[in-house]
């Protein structure tokens, strides 16, 4: 049962760091959009752009670790 255990772990880290990447890149795209967009000054651009990297590798990964997690009981 130990390996079973360490396999669900090892999908569910390997789930959200997909996710967390998916995240980053998408944040990042979407943040460099709306900076410019909204004609965000000078360097507050890249604080911008970092902000919403980050939330959004935060939110991809806790929902692709989560469903990693649940689908770790099935067989």
């Amino acid at each position: 049962m130990g390996a079973l255990d360490n396999r669900c772990v090892n999908r569910v880290v390997n789930g959200a760091s997909v996710g967390a990447a998916l995240g980053a890149s998408i944040g990042a795209l979407y943040g460099t959009y709306e900076a410019f967009r909204f004609k965000v000054p000078g360097l507050y651009k890249i604080r911008y752009v970092g902000q919403t990297t980050l939330s959004s590798a935060a939110v991809f990964g806790l929902f692709l670790g989560a469903g990693s997690l649940l689908h770790c009981g099935r067989q």
